[in-house]
């Protein structure tokens, strides 16, 4: 169908998926000790295909942040998100809290991780998201880190106030930071700004925690009013309602097992309701670029 003079086309947002298991939750930390990681039941490869499957059925591309660790343990679900047409960023290799490492602990971390996906994809990796957003106002060199070791973009900063991340006073929508060691474009979690006050809306508990109408609400006022790109995310272990029940305290299960059954129907709703493509076809959109362009100018 050919659409009528003045049409404005729908804005393409970023769908990301953080691809992680369940007991990599950082909420876990305390309860799950990481020497015992290789024990526990994987579900991770089952959630990701079934992702995969998802996406197939509406068309959609996505920007998939793997853990290094994923990636080492089943090489052949990077593969297959590969070729399933789908980018390949990095979500650091060991799912540790950026606040958390010393400078040169996280270069390792951030190396590492690189080195396995692009070993695997066959590509230059160009994203990073941190685990659990947290690259935080007390983590600057962090960019420093991202930059030098070859990373395009970032994705682990969200403007908003929260007990375990966020900067709240950073910029809202994709922009460009300038370090000594060169530049990178951060892609921010996406929120709608009331007042003084920012509000995530676009994904993981947000997304199961609150109703759908408050996700479909806040992408449209910011694609709308704003004219830019919402950065939704997901994780694989938010579709397992049969995930094992790991003993957290009462905050940690209300925010890691809420609402698992509402996330596959939420997702298909969302991605009829919404255009949805990778961070850099997302991002270049905004200006008429091509994806391999620089995305911000």
């Amino acid at each position: 169908m050919t659409a009528s003079p003045g049409a404005v086309r729908p804005v393409v947002n970023a769908m990301t998926i953080d691809v992680e298991d369940y007991f990599h939750v950082s909420a876990f930390d305390g309860v799950v000790v990481r020497d015992q990681w290789d024990q526990l039941e994987s579900r991770v490869c089952a959630n990701t295909e079934r992702l995969l499957r998802i996406f197939e059925a509406h068309g959609v591309s996505a920007t998939f942040f793997v853990l290094g660790r994923v990636a080492e343990q089943f090489p052949a679900l990077v593969a297959d998100i590969v070729a399933a047409g789908h980018e390949i960023a990095s979500h650091g290799y060991d799912h540790r809290l950026v606040y958390s490492q010393t400078p040169a602990a996280f270069r390792e971390d951030v190396r590492r991780a690189k080195g396995q996906l692009e070993a695997l994809a066959g590509h230059a990796v160009d994203g990073y998201r941190a685990p659990s957003y947290s690259i935080t106002a007390r983590t600057p060199w962090a960019f420093d880190v991202l930059i030098e070791e070859g990373h395009k973009y970032d994705a682990s900063v969200f403007p908003i106030r929260h007990d375990r991340y966020g900067i709240p006073d950073a910029p809202r929508h994709a922009h460009v930071i300038a370090r000594a060691a060169g530049s990178l474009v951060e892609t921010p979690g996406s929120t709608v700004r009331f007042g003084r006050v920012n509000l995530p809306m676009a994904g993981g508990g947000y997304f199961r925690l609150l109703p759908y109408w408050w996700t479909r609400w806040g992408i449209s006022r910011v694609n709308q009013r704003e004219g830019l790109p919402a950065i939704f995310y997901l994780h694989p272990w938010e579709l397992d309602t049969a995930q094992p029940r790991l003993p957290a305290n009462r905050l940690g299960r209300f925010r890691h097992y809420r609402n698992l059954h509402r996330t596959e129907g939420r997702l298909h709703q969302l991605l009829t309701d919404f255009r949805f493509d990778t961070v850099p076809v997302a991002i270049a959109a905004v200006r008429g670029a091509s994806p391999t362009d620089e995305m911000v100018a």
